[in-house]
């Protein structure tokens, strides 16, 4: 029986492609070093990446020093617009399914490759920082998808064939391989996992998997 869904967040929990890229134009324009423009599919293309590989996939008209002050000047400005903003941008039946399995007894995790803060935004903007219990992101620890998984399994303390991880690209199940847990395709994302055994067509498919 699955006690435990570790959940990854962007093309999973939420899609930011759209707003995310309107505050990096506005960053890249302001700095001034990158001709580089972003739209909402080329950052779906991206994202489930560690920051760094974002940055050098996207940035490669200018050199590292550069490219690392672009990715920060991108980052802040998408949190403070994510912050700022009355966007609604989770998927259908993502909060009612997360409070559902967490009343159920199911315990809910985080892993993202994301920059630090992001799960807290993400958590205080959807105000479900109730039904969430740890996270890690890359932003945090340097450390590969893998690799933070199994930091979360260990430190909480879950069993590995009680807990399954949900994303929606090849590297969000290459991690759940890395981390020796199943993996779960949330196929209306951003990627395409042909290797996955367990789909759900929308967020709220979980709740049959699970109860």
């Amino acid at each position: 029986m699955i006690q435990n869904i570790i959940l990854d967040v962007d093309g999973t929990l939420w899609d930011t492609t759209q707003v995310v890229a309107e505050a990096w134009n506005e960053a890249i324009r302001a700095d001034g070093a990158s001709a580089v423009h972003v739209d909402a599919k080329r950052l779906q293309g991206l994202f489930g990446r560690p920051m760094n590989v974002i940055g050098e996939m996207l940035f490669t008209d200018v050199g590292e020093n550069d490219r690392e002050r672009l990715l920060d000047a991108c980052c802040a400005c998408e949190q403070r617009v994510l912050h700022e903003g009355e966007h609604h941008l989770l998927y259908e039946g993502v909060e009612e399914t997360m409070r559902t399995l967490a009343g159920n007894g199911v315990s809910l995790y985080i892993v993202s490759n994301c920059q630090s803060g992001y799960i807290e935004l993400f958590l205080a903007k959807n105000k479900l920082q109730d039904v969430v219990k740890d996270w890690e992101c890359y932003g945090n620890t340097g450390q590969s998808k893998g690799a933070n998984i199994s930091t979360l399994i260990q430190r909480q303390g879950i069993a590995d064939d009680q807990t399954v991880y949900v994303g929606d690209t090849l590297g969000d199940y290459e991690a759940s391989q890395e981390a020796g847990i199943p993996f779960v395709f949330a196929e209306y994302g951003f990627g395409k996992v042909p290797q996955a055994k367990e789909r759900i067509a929308r967020f709220a498919d979980l709740l049959q998997i699970c109860l």
